[in-house]
């Protein structure tokens, strides 16, 4: 009988609570580590959910894949973006290539993965989905099918609002009904490659850091929501224990994330700080807290503006290439190097030196496709979000611009491979990063691996 592979998809789950802090308490991730190999995965840059599941499962960076986040800025203009999604991705991906050999997939939740992609096999697109409204299976007849079992399908929660028990109830809700299809279709359908991607944990981690991190700034001791992330991360774990009881023995178990999670110091204003360094220059003062592009921005008169979110995107006004540019082509570099080197000087609220790493898009991939920033800042080695609106009065922020938050995404996420047949050595793995997992999977599979892949095969 030929090996069939199941990767179960932790969004954000960190090493320190997998590993160490929560591990005693995940009898069933504490098997597949015991039993298996495991180790810290090294996410890419940016490390975030759009592109880190695309590199994962492509094994090509995110200058080749062409996308840097989920918003890109579109040419030429100060405020328009586009959204990625699945149309973005052009290289091969696992799915893929087993279409292409005739091996069968099911593939739920991973981003980005809507609109569904047609794979030999089934498909359940991500968060990214609009709504169950929409055609979000592949095959179109499989909506129904899951619909008429499990009602529509919940792609996420609400989770930056101040309301958290409503976040903790939605999210055991979506759960709930994400593993009863994943055990559905694992029982049910004929698979040689089964992927999911759990997005609640992403979600708990974000809306409850601040109750359960005793380093939090703003944590409370004894605070209601003190056990939210433990008992989410049980739940998890037990429902991975059913699905495990419906997989033979032939099938390797491999459970990854994306990136990690700790928590957030704040968020720092860039705008405001560009305009303070004399980069950016408002028409008006904002009175009041309102986004960048809501803003009176002398454009004539602006050299530099950024973008918020978890990491900073900075554009520079080159002249020829924005509407407004001012800045001559031949004194781009000039201009961005000491962009650079007034960022690394930038101290925390209490003057202390924070690690602060701008980078050159080209300097960190091969090749840049799509629409690059000119920089990508992350502020004291991603502690500190970027705010992307204006009107604040300050630099610092204590929490979130854009809602409540309370986590910001890590370098490291999970890496757990376990096989039924024992073929692994029980050990720890060093040096993992996120574009080995689809030459792995591969060669799992019997599968050739594509000469392109950037990627190592961890085990086989």
């Amino acid at each position: 009988m030929s090996r069939k592979v199941m990767v179960i998809g932790l969004d954000a789950a960190p090493p320190a609570l997998v590993f160490d802090r929560f591990k005693k308490k995940l009898p069933n991730l504490s098997y597949l580590i015991d039993n298996g190999v495991y180790g810290s995965l090294r996410s890419t840059h940016p490390p975030i959910t759009i592109p880190a599941w695309a590199v994962m499962m492509t094994s090509k960076n995110p200058g080749t894949l062409g996308f840097y986040g989920f918003r890109h800025r579109k040419k030429r203009t100060y405020n328009q973006f586009y959204i990625v999604n699945s149309r973005y991705v052009k290289a091969k991906a696992v799915w893929n290539i087993l279409s292409e050999n005739d091996k069968t997939s099911v593939v739920i939740s991973v981003p980005p993965g809507y609109p569904p992609v047609p794979i030999k096999g089934y498909w359940i697109s991500c968060f990214i989905t609009p709504g169950p409204e929409k055609e979000y299976t592949h095959p179109p007849e499989l909506k129904q099918e899951l619909e008429g079992k499990f009602g529509p399908y919940i792609f996420d929660v609400e989770f930056r609002i101040e309301d958290r028990q409503r976040i903790r109830e939605n999210l055991f809700k979506m759960t709930k009904q994400h593993f009863d299809i994943i055990n559905y279709l694992a029982r049910e359908k004929k698979w040689d490659f089964f992927m999911f991607v759990e997005i609640g944990i992403d979600r708990v981690q974000h809306a409850f850091w601040k109750y359960f991190d005793k380093e939090h700034h703003l944590y409370v001791p004894g605070n209601e929501f003190e056990n939210v992330i433990l008992e989410y991360y049980e739940y998890v774990d037990k429902r991975i224990g059913e699905l495990l009881g419906n997989i033979d023995d032939e099938t390797y178990v491999i459970v990854v994330s994306d990136h990690g999670a700790k928590r957030m110091k704040g968020a720092f204003v860039v705008n405001e700080w560009l305009a303070e360094k004399g980069y950016l220059e408002f028409k008006k003062e904002p009175n009041e807290v309102i986004p960048l592009d809501k803003a009176e921005i002398n454009w004539d008169k602006t050299i530099a503006w950024g973008w918020g979110g978890y990491y900073a995107r900075m554009f520079i006004n080159v002249k020829g290439r924005e509407p407004n540019g001012i800045v001559n082509k031949e004194d781009y570099e000039n201009v961005r190097e000491q962009l650079m080197e007034d960022i690394k000087k930038i101290k925390d609220p209490e003057g202390n030196g924070m690690l602060n790493m701008p980078n050159k898009p080209e300097d960190l991939y091969p090749e840049t496709r799509g629409d690059p920033p000119d920089l990508m800042v992350y502020f004291d080695d991603l502690y500190w979000r970027s705010a992307g609106t204006v009107g604040h009065g300050t630099l610092y922020l204590p929490e979130n611009d854009t809602g409540p938050d309370d986590a910001v995404h890590d370098w490291n996420g999970i890496f757990i491979a376990y096989d039924p047949q024992e073929t692994f050595s029980h050990n720890k793995l060093n040096g993992l990063e996120i574009r080995d997992i689809a030459p792995t999977i591969l060669k799992l599979l019997n599968i050739p691996v594509p000469p392109d892949m950037e990627g190592k095969v961890i085990i086989e």
